[in-house]
């Protein structure tokens, strides 16, 4: 799958004055070992736990008390212990770290509707406010404090309010259906609910108001709620149980800009996020405090390389771990770059816009999106100035290697560009990028410092080649907590730890490469097992989705005499007709670049593929319905009427 050559290597000047080369430098310091590549820190990482995870807390500047002990029971996963005589405070990390209390914290885009800009002083100002609202509504650490709220400053306010006083802040996005909703916090159980009037998306805006009656009247723990009004300035507070504007919820309390941290344990529970499947109703995963704060500030200023003044992008909404991780930035001293609406709008130049305009030096996005500006033929660096932008990081799914190819060629030639994979699962990523290493084409750059990462076969051996489990075999710091509502742990257990006893196993089918990094092929639960032999999905797409008649494409195993046969599922270009020279292509192509296996047996055209809200492909949803199971999370589905082309299609039935 790699070229003979990188794509991109590294300038050698550049490297040494990047803040992972400065770190090896301090490991070197404090260990006495040279360390001449990546390859050597990240070993010293996994093998000397205490020291690598001590020096990134002093490296990257983490505010608090670390104690004495590092790692306690560190051989047991899960059950060990890190940092547990610490006392830190996400909030007290994350504000006041910017160059001055003037430069801004926080700029913010509505699509072409609004534009904000705040600044770090007055980021301060609004977080206290709102604490102090909370603490006089008697919120007190452990309390859940929700948000259904774009991605928008007053979500960054609520949840570092909420962080500072040591409350659990959870959140989804306002375009989740009034049961996806419940799904989340039915579950946890919200003292507060942050949420909006309504928000725009490609133009259009999008009433949330008689969606949030129904959500508030089925919330009854829920004692206010706090209404942002963002598309309508005069909506009405009365028709909604609890409710005030975010104005007259801070009134009483805007006078002064102390804060009140609370000394928090490293376990203190931070976040609740939501697994975005569609086999269930949503795992409500606890990450902590710690973990979560010191895995972000080593991806971000190591394998990111964020630095203060940087101005730092991802596309995401609160329904996605990407907007934690984003909000993480601000503990590095940049710059949070917040965009809301369609990232295709202005005909998918929107994110681009964004960049040249506020200075944009890390470009972050999904696969998909990438793909989709391939498909639409833009060429940003034709149009744009892109000149700021150092890196772009791409996660939601496996980048293809064309999609590489477009990067380098349509957007920018120079750039580092970040694939990345790991999740909602850790709130973070176990393979990734680092700015001191070539970038081949098609693959993860590699393993993150800290994480223990290997391959395993099905017997729970190393695989150094070949494709098997992305595992982790030592204990880090940023594994949740566990699963709300599952006081015995065994929900958690058996989602991680039940495959491989004392190992954290993932669930992606992955492969390492001679290059020390990795290719992703696909969840595990979703490969495909034709006469047994394990196939992983995005293999079949990255070469399908060459093809400039299909847009996108979605394979599945469909139970078939006694075995598994693979059907294919493409949505097509306009003016594109899958008939028999198509599809002769399709399985030329796929068998040429892959295997005879890989061949589908099938190939049905569709108008639309079912994807989360987050962007990810839902085979398993589809391979149900095809089976005429049922698809039992439907609420977590962006579209879920595309599910319809699925069933009971005749093209499956011989």
């Amino acid at each position: 799958m790699s070229t003979e050559q990188p794509i991109w290597t590294p300038d050698p000047r550049q490297v040494q004055s990047t803040l992972i080369h400065r770190f090896a430098v301090e490991a070197s310091k404090v260990t006495g070992r040279k360390f001449d590549d990546y390859e050597s820190l990240w070993r010293w990482s996994i093998d000397d736990r205490e020291s690598f995870w001590s020096l990134v807390w002093d490296f990257c500047g983490l505010r608090g008390e670390r104690g004495a002990r590092v790692l306690l029971d560190g051989d047991r996963m899960p059950g060990a212990r890190w940092f547990p005589d610490a006392r830190l405070n996400l909030a007290e990390n994350l504000l006041d770290r910017g160059p001055t209390p003037d430069s801004p914290a926080v700029i913010f885009w509505g699509e072409d509707k609004v534009r904000r800009e705040i600044s770090h002083r007055q980021l301060r100002a609004s977080v206290a406010a709102v604490a102090r609202a909370l603490r006089a509504r008697g919120v007190q650490a452990g309390d859940r404090v929700a948000a259904l709220m774009p991605n928008m400053p007053e979500a960054l306010v609520a949840m570092l309010a909420a962080a500072s006083i040591g409350a659990v802040f959870t959140s989804t996005s306002p375009d989740f259906g009034v049961q996806g909703v419940i799904d989340r916090f039915g579950q946890t159980e919200p003292r507060v609910l942050f949420a909006v009037d309504g928000y725009w998306y490609n133009g259009k805006g999008v009433d949330c108001m008689p969606k949030l009656r129904e959500i508030v009247d089925r919330l009854p723990g829920v004692e206010v709620v706090i209404l942002t009004r963002y598309l309508n300035a005069e909506a009405p507070t009365a028709s909604i149980s609890r409710c005030q504007t975010y104005e007259d919820f801070v009134a009483p309390h805007g006078n002064s800009t102390e804060i009140e941290f609370a000394p928090l344990p490293f376990d203190h529970p931070l976040y609740i996020l939501y697994s975005s499947g569609t086999t269930g109703i949503p795992k409500a995963i606890v990450h902590g405090t710690g973990g979560t704060l010191l895995q972000h500030l080593k991806e971000q200023q190591l394998h990111c390389d964020v630095r203060p003044g940087d101005r730092y992008f991802y596309f995401t909404t609160l329904g996605w771990t990407m907007w934690n991780i984003l909000m993480s930035v601000l503990a590095s001293g940049a710059t949070i770059l917040m965009y809301d609406g369609s990232p295709f709008a202005k005909d998918g130049r929107i994110l681009f816009d964004l960049a040249a305009a506020e200075g944009m030096t890390h470009f972050g996005t999904s696969a998909k999106f990438i793909d989709a500006a391939a498909k639409a033929g833009l060429r940003p660096r034709d149009t744009h100035d892109l000149s700021k932008v150092r890196s772009m990081l791409s996660t939601g799914s496996p980048l293809v290697p064309e999609s590489y190819d477009y990067v380098y060629d349509a957007i920018k030639p120079d750039l580092h560009l970040a694939s990345m994979s790991g999740g909602t699962d850790i709130c973070s990523a176990f393979v990734i990028g680092t700015p001191t290493l070539p970038v081949w084409r098609g693959e993860i750059q590699c393993r993150g410092l800290g994480m223990a990462v290997d391959v395993f076969d099905e017997a729970g051996h190393t695989l150094p080649r070949g494709k098997g489990e992305l595992v982790c075999t030592k204990a880090f710091p940023c594994t949740p907590l566990g699963f709300w509502n599952d006081p015995q742990g065994r929900r958690f257990h058996s989602a991680y730890f039940e495959r491989f006893a004392n190992i954290w196993c993932h669930g992606d089918f992955c492969e390492m490469t001679p290059h020390g990094g990795m290719f992703i092929h696909g969840r595990s639960d979703a490969t495909l097992n034709p006469g047994g032999v394990r196939i992983g999905t995005a293999e079949i797409y990255r070469q399908v989705e060459q093809l400039p008649e299909i847009v996108e494409s979605l394979a599945i195993g469909q139970r078939w005499q006694a075995d598994v046969r693979v059907v294919l599922f493409v949505r097509l270009a306009g003016g594109a007709v899958l008939d028999a020279a198509l599809q002769d292509r399709i399985k030329k192509v796929i068998r040429d670049n892959t295997t005879s296996r890989h061949v589908p047996a099938r190939i049905v055209e569709v108008t639309d593929i079912p994807r989360t809200k987050s962007g990810k492909l839902v085979e398993l949803a589809v391979r149900d319905v095809v089976h005429g199971d049922t698809v039992r999370n439907i609420e977590a589905l962006a579209n879920p009427e595309a599910l319809d082309q699925f069933r009971g299609r005749p093209e499956l039935q011989s």
